[in-house]
């Protein structure tokens, strides 16, 4: 698998920009490898231009996780369980708990972390979530985990290459630890806001 992982990375990155693009695209919902290694490599290759590859990634991949909801929209369960044959059926029932827990928020972790994007985009189609509302987490999801990738690499050039996945766990406990709070607080505002009686007049 990691022989054909690698032989799919060259063959993107052959076509450059265009290669680039497409990784991310696809990846959205099919089993392609990240474009995370085609970004990396090209940032290193040419540092002036690591933020326009940084936006390539996160449109294209954007427009590929409107792809993946349009299969599970249309394709339903059937679909799912074609794309992840392995275990399906308990990344489904996963992906949903989280959905019920966080809603749209899921779908930003999902793009943002190593959490697999693809999953995310087709079951979001098939719990027909908001259409708007997936594009928007899916888009700053992408978005900042691509260009915190390449501003790292911009600052730190290849000493940094090898934690680069170790940069974006860091900044995604930050992130879920401010969210966990955020939405604790929230509940408990409303929980209290429930319990309190009306005042007489």
């Amino acid at each position: 698998m990691k022989e054909i992982f690698i032989s799919m990375t060259q063959y993107f990155q052959q076509y450059g920009e265009t290669g680039l693009a497409l990784n991310s695209f696809i990846e959205s919902f099919f089993l392609v490898p990240p474009p995370d290694f085609l970004l990396i490599a090209m940032d290193l290759a040419t540092p002036a231009k690591a933020l326009y590859y940084a936006l390539i990634c996160t449109i294209a991949s954007a427009f590929g996780g409107a792809i993946g909801y349009g299969i599970g929209y249309w394709g339903g369960r059937p679909a799912f369980n074609w794309f992840f044959r392995k275990g399906g059926k308990e990344k489904f029932e996963a992906v949903e708990k989280l959905y019920n827990q966080y809603g749209s928020i899921a779908v930003f972790f999902s793009a943002f972390t190593p959490l697999p994007y693809k999953v995310f985009t087709i079951a979001s189609g098939i719990l027909s979530m908001n259409f708007w509302k997936f594009m928007v987490a899916s888009f700053f999801g992408r978005g900042a985990r691509f260009f915190i990738v390449s501003i790292v690499l911009m600052l730190f050039g290849e000493a940094i290459k090898q934690y680069i996945e170790l940069v974006i766990i860091a900044v995604t406990v930050v992130i879920v630890l401010f969210f966990i709070i955020l939405y604790k607080k929230r509940h408990s505002l409303i929980k209290k806001s429930d319990t309190e009686e009306p005042k007489e007049e």
